[in-house]
Formats: C-alpha cells, structure tokens, sequence
C-alpha cells in the first residue's frame, strides 16, 4: 500500500512541477526521444515494407550468401543500441544535472 503524501511534500512536487527547470527538463526530453523515435520507425517500417514488398531488393547478393535483408536486419540491433548509446550520454550532460537539481531541491523541501 502506498504511503499518502504530506501536504509539505505535495507542495514541493507542485511548485516543482510548475518551475520553468521542470519545464526546460521535459523539452529538453522530448525533443529527444520524440525525433529519435519517429525516426526509429520510419526505419523499422521501411524494413518491414521492402521485406513485403521489394523481395527482389532484399534478396540481393552482397557477398556470400549474405544479402541486403540480412545487413540490414543487422542494422537494426545496431541502429538500437547506438540510439541507446546516444541517449545516455545526451541524458547524463543535459538532463540529469537538472534532474538531480530538481530532486535535491524536492528533498529539502519535502522534508524540512
């Protein structure tokens, strides 16, 4: 069961909330993760769509019996973890120090 929160906690959380570095945090993510993700489906989708629809494109030869398809699935799990990579880094020099800001300042108030 949840612990109900102190009126002294609610009040931080709400000024918090309100603050324009609450405000700076949340645009500062989206305009991350929201351009990152649509791009990130539209290159998925794109697999998907010439996997279906352009078998003679992904079944090319590039050497071996290794062809477009499989390279590109390949991509893929790169694209993601290089996406992750990414973030991380973007997250720990712009987000996270307001983050942390923002909590140090939720703590002493909620429990002053």
């Amino acid at each position: 069961m949840a612990e109900k929160a102190t009126p002294q906690a609610q009040a931080a959380y709400d000024r918090i909330h309100a603050s324009d570095e609450f405000k700076q945090l949340k645009k500062t993510y989206m305009g991350f993760v929201v351009p990152m993700t649509v791009g990130f489906m539209v290159w998925y989708l794109l697999y998907v769509l010439c996997s279906n629809y352009a078998p003679g494109l992904m079944n090319t030869k590039v050497f071996g019996n290794v062809n477009i398809a499989l390279l590109w699935g390949l991509l893929q799990f790169i694209t993601t973890f290089g996406i992750a990579f990414w973030y991380a880094r973007f997250s720990a020099k712009n987000m996270d120090p307001i983050a942390d800001a923002l909590n140090e300042a939720y703590e002493k108030e909620a429990n002053a």
